[in-house]
């Protein structure tokens, strides 16, 4: 491996490095700066020493290199939501901006250059999950040899909570916790706006007009069960009867139903939990369970027809329609607030932080730190509590 200089016809000057690589194969490469030409001697003779060099001759570009990402992760047997964020990322995202560059090309630098270019035009979780699926395509490119080294693995993007600002939520969104005077204003009016029954004109049958029909309407259980259990709303969707213990008061959470109305596994392993139900979700559920209509994939709130309730309709037919009613902002507080506001209840009932990651279904304590740290006592309450400790022993 060699670097010497070239006289172009034009005049100008190249520097070229000549090189065998791992297989054999005679390889050159020409820069303008011969301290160009000199970091890349350096690089390739350490990626040839270990196998693992590959020219630019011999490269995919990116975008190629997700097509092979997308393609392995199906073969894995992810979920179609997953494939479909990737694909999305991909086309969104990295191709636009990165698409053409050859993974021979792909620097530290250059990677650095497209996470700024990310911060500049999405919201900071979003760039985190842009940046997340190129390192991934990356990682899978490394494994079958298309690229000799990860030129993503020390870029990152910091998962900042600003105390300013509340927190990120496990989706990168804002912590939302509905005040307490909105959220028992909606429990008061949840009855009225959705009874469980309610007739409704059916289509047009000639000769008979519209005839009426009763439709049942699970929205008031579901509401109140969200209230306080703090399930997501794909769990609160693929819940079945055979995971409520009313008996025992308790919710097991074992699947979840996806963006496309199909039931699979939670979305972690930590996900799998059983969440201790309050004396309001018990009788909402049994007084829903006596008109529930069957259907044949057992679930606690289906839709009309029977199968999985679209998230879509959730939020369009059912909550936003109880905000509305209740004068309250619709912008305020999404579907999601009620996973956060349920949270806030159990830390403000004394719940320790592991209780709380347990019964929220958090891959770890620093996740549940991560979104609510801010809701637990501060070391000032814990102070003035140690005070009253000393007075009530000491008098």
């Amino acid at each position: 491996m060699s670097v010497r200089k070239r006289i172009l016809a034009s005049g100008e000057i190249r520097w070229l490095v000549d090189y065998t690589d791992q297989s054999g194969n005679r390889r050159a490469k020409q820069f303008r700066r011969k301290k160009d030409a000199d970091s890349f001697e350096i690089k390739a003779k350490g990626e040839v020493a270990v196998g693992v060099h590959v020219a630019d001759s011999a490269s995919i570009t990116v975008a190629k290199a997700a097509d092979v990402w997308i393609a392995m992760g199906q073969l894995d047997g992810l979920q179609a939501t997953t494939i479909l964020q990737r694909d999305q990322h991909v086309k969104l995202h990295i191709v636009p901006r990165i698409g053409t560059v050859k993974l021979s090309q792909l620097t530290a630098p250059r990677v650095e250059e497209f996470k700024d270019d990310l911060l500049r035009d999405l919201s900071r979780p979003m760039a985190r999950a842009v940046l997340t699926s190129l390192k991934g395509i990356i990682r899978v490119a490394r494994v079958k040899g298309l690229i000799g080294t990860n030129p993503a693995e020390a870029v990152k993007i910091v998962n900042r909570r600003a105390e300013d600002d509340g927190g990120d939520d496990e989706t990168g969104g804002q912590v939302q916790v509905i005040a307490k005077d909105d959220l028992r204003a909606m429990l008061a009016k949840a009855p009225d706006l959705w009874p469980l029954a309610r007739v409704s004109l059916g289509r047009h049958v000639r000769g008979q007009g519209r005839p009426e029909k009763r439709v049942l309407l699970p929205w008031r259980p579901l509401f109140v069960t969200a209230v306080f259990t703090g399930m997501r709303a794909s769990e609160l969707r693929g819940l079945t009867w055979s995971r409520v213990d009313l008996d025992a008061k308790v919710i097991r959470i074992r699947q979840r139903a996806d963006r496309f109305g199909t039931l699979g596994p939670t979305k972690s392993a930590t996900s799998k939990r059983d969440i201790p139900l309050a004396p309001m979700v018990v009788n909402a559920l049994k007084e829903w369970r006596l008109v529930c209509p069957p259907s044949e994939l057992d679930l606690v709130f289906p839709s009309e027809s029977g199968r999985v309730i679209l998230h879509t309709n959730l939020v369009m037919q059912g909550y936003r329609p109880l905000l509305k009613a209740c004068k309250i902002d619709e912008a305020g507080y999404t579907f999601h607030a009620l996973r956060h506001t349920a949270a806030s209840l159990f830390i403000e009932q004394g719940w320790s932080p592991k209780k709380v990651q347990a019964v929220m279904g958090h891959s770890s304590i620093t996740v549940t730190y991560d979104i609510y740290g801010h809701l637990f006592p501060s070391p000032d309450e814990d102070a003035e509590a140690m005070a009253q400790i000393q007075a009530r022993l000491l008098g």
